[in-house]
């Protein structure tokens, strides 16, 4: 558990005994919530519907997840929330518990309930968060089940003591569009929240159960008192109490995108009672037996707090969308239900393709077939996989038709679901009319046009590399017409590679490069990035772009010159161009599989180096720890693979290029009881290079492994060195065969 205190972070063990730690107690929830990564501290269960949090109230980009630690007060707590996503949307079911002490409003929160609190008087770990609200000396305790989220108060003696729960409450993009309370008795409260914002059509059923029945409740609707029950775009209800000196009260809710019955049957199966440590010891047991899904051996604590923090990042989206039943709110406006698999939603698939769901096939295997049904089930709903989903709502955020790559890879690597209905919704998606797929058929490229997220050149590179996720899966499924168009459609990166700039350059329609051209400027061409990050993204034909920049000396010039090309103090970079080393962005995700481009070059170890940089450079033990959004576990992920000694750049091939181990051991726990150990030999922090690898006992002369020589279980063993050890490695050649994975 993380308790801050003035300037540095001191671990506090849940065990008094001089022992071993448990995983979950050096997880800090509080990385991420300063500077860029929006992320947020409080309670909830892996991949869970709940993210039980504060928040400051306060709107704004820094406060997208609804906390920003550098501010000082508290608004209340709310169920859900994104991680560290630039979308402000949820924010549902504020709940501010409040006393005679004080009773100040500031324009700044809407003249909403707050008080000050101060890091001291603050606590947080995996499934559970504390504060101390100062201005009423109330102090709250939250934690979470799957589907319910429980808050526990601790009250001074005051014969005013008010609980309100608020559901005209909203924060940035989050608007509510139709509310609903009725107190059903002195301790239980139902009803609903409807909203819109970046999702349009969200929906909250609750139940609220109070341990202590309250002596009188007020409701509101546009702050004006009403009656029993009460619907509106903006309602709210004030529960009050007597309370003693260190009287507790317990609030359990429970919660359906369904309907009201789902929420109480939420409430029935998952908190039945009203014993906040038991639910708090069972939350912290479900993320230590989730942690201990790789065991890492350093003596640096730091270290140690960052990968597991990490782990615990990758595993808060997606999250589940169905109630206890089955039942769902589906993006065809209707409710749906789930036979034979959790449905789960909130997939930010432009950035979580890339390492996020690779990750998931080898430590969350149980819950792949869930998250691809649950992608097919979003086809059957509205005719086209994902793009961006949220709550139940296609946002279509970002660009590409990433679920095809995520399914594919799935396919490959032998997990169970229909792959029939899984080829058609890939072919089906990539043959939409909409988000320029028509014109890039057309053109074999997306012309630029005139709109401010023109992303043009994004659009072509990212559509041609879901095509050869397409073409390989209908190869495997002996669809050779579909395989070839596919393949010829997936060269489209050739269309927009200007061979005198030695870029990719946006096009009009005529076919001419559009000028003028800058590399370095962030123009609306490209999608949060500009045109030296987006340069490597072909994944699926690194051969042919290295050919293509002129062959590997030319290749490895250029990658040297995207690492060493700094901004000058009068370029103008947008707020997602952080994590800077040259022209490389670690705080986007265009980049992030460049460093391990080296391996296709004579110079693997300049790789190693970069990937050791980022490592020790981009993510810290402390609240400004993550140099850029973390983004639903896709800036997690990259860490956990790095510092294991390993990258999916092409994230749907099954293979996994070979970088710089951060630890000197880890062991990823594999189901069956197999384990898959990474250890590197002669460690030491300054021996970021790597003269030879061997797997099980043998020596690899090649820059990567595949998923089935890491899931099979067994040994990998890197020698490390102070000096580069680049002649012993052939430069990456990737098989030819997509049937490595099995």
């Amino acid at each position: 558990m993380y308790r801050l205190l003035p300037l540095i972070l001191v671990f506090l063990s849940l065990n008094s005994f001089a022992q071993e730690k448990r995983l979950v107690d050096h997880v800090n929830p509080f990385i991420g919530t300063d500077g860029p990564g929006n992320t947020y501290p409080g309670a909830t269960v892996p991949f869970g519907m709940v993210q039980l949090s504060p928040d400051i109230g306060i709107p704004g980009w820094d406060r997208i997840a609804g906390y920003f630690y550098q501010d000082s007060i508290i608004s209340g707590f709310s169920h859900m929330h994104l991680s560290g996503t630039g979308a402000g949307d949820l924010y549902d079911i504020l709940v501010m518990p409040v006393n005679s002490r004080f009773n100040k409003r500031i324009k700044e929160n809407n003249f909403k309930p707050f008080s000050k609190f101060d890091h001291q008087q603050e606590e947080a770990s995996p499934g559970y968060y504390s504060v101390e609200l100062l201005d009423y000396g109330i102090t709250a305790e939250l934690t979470a089940t799957r589907r319910t989220g429980i808050h526990r108060y601790t009250f001074p003696e005051d014969k005013n003591t008010t609980i309100h729960v608020d559901l005209g409450y909203s924060l940035n993009w989050d608007r509510p569009t139709e509310t609903y309370f009725n107190v059903v008795n002195d301790s239980v409260i139902e009803g609903y929240r409807k909203s819109t914002g970046w999702a349009k059509d969200q929906r909250v059923y609750f139940v609220m159960n109070f341990s202590k029945p309250f002596k009188a409740f007020d409701l509101f609707q546009n702050e004006q008192r009403t009656g029993n029950p009460v619907e509106g775009a903006n309602t709210r209800v004030e529960v009050h109490y007597s309370t003693q000196s260190n009287e507790q009260i317990v609030i359990k809710t429970g919660f359906s995108t369904a309907g009201i019955e789902g929420a109480y049957e939420s409430l029935e199966v998952e908190a039945p009672h009203f014993n906040f440590n038991s639910y708090q010891k069972a939350a912290a047991e479900i993320w230590e037996s989730e942690l201990q899904k790789i065991k890492i051996e350093t003596p640096d604590e730091n270290q140690k707090a960052v990968f597991y923090t990490m782990m615990y990042h990758s595993m808060l989206a997606p999250t589940l969308l169905s109630d206890p039943s089955g039942n769902y709110k589906a993006p065809n406006h209707q409710i749906e239900n789930s036979e034979g698999f959790d449905r789960y939603d909130t997939f930010s698939l432009w950035d979580t393709f890339r390492a996020a769901h690779p990750l998931y096939t080898i430590i969350q295997q149980e819950k792949v077939p869930h998250f691809i049904n649950s992608l097919l089930a979003h086809y059957k709903e509205t005719g086209l996989l994902p793009v961006w989903s949220m709550q139940g709502n296609e946002t279509n955020m970002m660009l590409g038709y990433h679920a095809v790559p995520v399914v594919v890879d799935a396919y490959f690597k032998g997990f169970n679901f229909d792959a029939d209905l899984a080829y058609e919704a890939c072919k089906t998606s990539a043959m939409a009319n909409d988000r320029s797929i028509d014109v890039y058929r057309d053109y074999g490229y997306v012309p630029a046009g005139d709109e401010n997220e023109d992303w043009s050149v994004s659009k072509t590179l990212e559509y041609a590399y879901d095509d050869w996720c397409i073409a390989m899966f209908a190869k495997d499924l002996g669809k050779t017409e579909d395989y070839n168009y596919f393949l010829e459609r997936s060269k489209s990166w050739k269309n927009l590679y200007d061979q005198e700039t030695s870029f990719f350059r946006p096009k009009d329609r005529e076919g001419k490069f559009i000028t003028p051209f800058l590399p370095k400027e962030y123009t609306r061409f490209f999608s949060e990035s500009n045109a030296w990050q987006y340069f490597w993204f072909v994944p699926q034909d690194i051969k042919g772009l290295n050919k293509a920049t002129g062959g590997r000396e030319y290749f490895t010039q250029k990658l040297d010159s995207m690492f060493s090309l700094h901004p000058t103090a009068d370029d103008e970079l947008p707020i997602f161009s952080t994590g800077m080393i040259g022209q490389y962005a670690h705080g986007n995700e265009p980049s992030h599989h460049v460093a391990y481009l080296y391996n296709y070059t004579d110079k693997p170890s300049e790789g190693q180096k970069l990937i050791r940089q980022i490592l020790n450079t981009q993510y810290r033990n402390e609240p400004n720890g993550h140099c850029g959004n973390e983004d639903c576990g896709q800036m997690s992920s990259w860490f956990i693979f790095s510092s294991m000694g390993f990258y999916p750049v092409n994230p749907a091939q099954g293979i996994y290029e070979l970088g710089s181990p951060l630890f000197e051991e880890a062991v990823i726990k594999l189901p069956h009881g197999k384990e898959f150990t990474i250890r590197a030999k002669d460690f030491d922090k300054d021996k970021v290079f790597v003269k030879a690898v061997k797997l099980n006992g043998k020596k690899l002369n090649r820059t990567y492994i595949t998923h089935s020589e890491i899931t099979t279980g067994g040994l990998l063993e890197f020698f490390m060195s102070a000096k580069p050890e680049d002649k012993d490695f052939k430069v990456s050649q990737v098989p030819k065969t997509n049937k490595i994975y099995r």
